[in-house]
């Protein structure tokens, strides 16, 4: 039976966080050896609201290099950039044409990210044909999504369907893969918002590279719950809740392990250990991309993976023109 392929990928927008590597990176780790992976650093989508040039050609390579730092095999799953493959675009742009303004004016991203600001660029509008785009290439069995992306996958499925009925069978409809490992983390000063790298309160996530003093400064400083007893309770207790699901995905503790060792001892004791177990659970992946990055390994490895997307994605682009009447290119 032949593997089932999956795609995903993560924006160089700003520093990834533990919040990205226990919710999406470690997913990433363990599907690589079930199925066909392609993991990618989205940088088209990351121009959707203004980038400045070094940060953004900074943070790709960060990204990428974050990818094989936390276990991804460039041997088993191709890892490369969104913009190398330039049959992205394209397709964005020919899905973009059969997308109805009504569809993108519900997307509830886009109300949170324009809300507000007097000005939007078309991009951040028509973004969800580009990452429909991104799935449709590879004819993606599998797309690892978090609540936030379901509505996007949603209009993927709609557009394949629509394009199918109009033109014939040509894409795959997508299924979207909710790991059953993972947990969603929250902000370190509001227990009921996920943790986001674009957040302007620095103090909000753990970021993968912080060093171990930054990363104990910020635990000791996370907003806590009334109250001092260490009990997983969201909805009482979110706060608290939260720092109990980093301490055991960190540490490979259950929750219920969590509770019972800190049962009684209060706040103060319970976020001293919760930091030295970040800073160990952060150790090997900052090391192996220091590496990474000094060796510069990860052009090559960028090089290969899109080499290896492209072939895939031309054929489907290929299919894709041809079905809509695009005539041929002479050789």
């Amino acid at each position: 039976m032949a593997k089932q392929r999956v795609l995903s990928g993560i924006q160089p927008s700003g520093k990834l966080t533990l919040g990205n590597y226990i919710g999406a990176m470690k997913n990433f780790v363990a599907l690589q050896h079930e199925h066909d992976c392609f993991f990618m650093v989205v940088d088209l989508h990351a121009i959707t609201v203004p980038q400045e040039p070094a940060a953004l050609r900074e943070q790709s390579e960060a990204v990428a290099a974050l990818f094989v730092a936390a276990g991804l095999d460039p041997a088993q799953a191709s890892i490369f950039m969104q913009s190398h493959v330039p049959a992205h675009a394209e397709l964005g742009w020919l899905l973009t044409t059969m997308t109805y303004m009504g569809e993108l004016e519900r997307m509830t991203q886009f109300k949170d990210k324009s809300e507000g600001k007097d000005a939007v660029g078309a991009g951040l509008f028509v973004y969800p044909s580009l990452m429909a785009a991104d799935i449709l290439l590879y004819n993606s069995n599998l797309v690892p999504v978090g609540d936030d992306q379901k509505q996007h996958l949603e209009l993927t499925r709609d557009l394949a369907g629509r394009f199918n009925y109009r033109y014939g069978e040509t894409f795959v409809i997508p299924e979207p893969f909710i790991p059953k490992v993972g947990a969603r983390i929250m902000s370190l000063d509001d227990g009921t918002k996920k943790m986001s790298k674009s957040s302007p309160n620095v103090g909000s996530f753990i970021a993968l590279l912080d060093s171990p003093d930054e990363i104990r400064k910020k635990i000791s400083r996370a907003k806590t719950d009334l109250g001092r007893e260490i009990i997983y309770d969201v909805q009482n207790k979110p706060e608290v809740s939260n720092l109990m699901t980093i301490f055991a995905q960190c540490s490979g503790q259950t929750l219920e392990q969590v509770q019972t060792t800190y049962d009684g001892q209060g706040y103060g004791a319970f976020k001293k250990d919760l930091a030295e177990v970040v800073v160990q659970a952060l150790e090997p992946l900052q090391n192996k991309y220091a590496d990474i990055r000094s060796s510069g390994e990860i052009h090559h490895i960028l090089r290969e993976g899109a080499e290896r997307a492209s072939t895939v994605a031309e054929i489907t682009l290929r299919e894709v023109k041809e079905a809509m009447g695009f005539l041929p290119r002479a050789h």
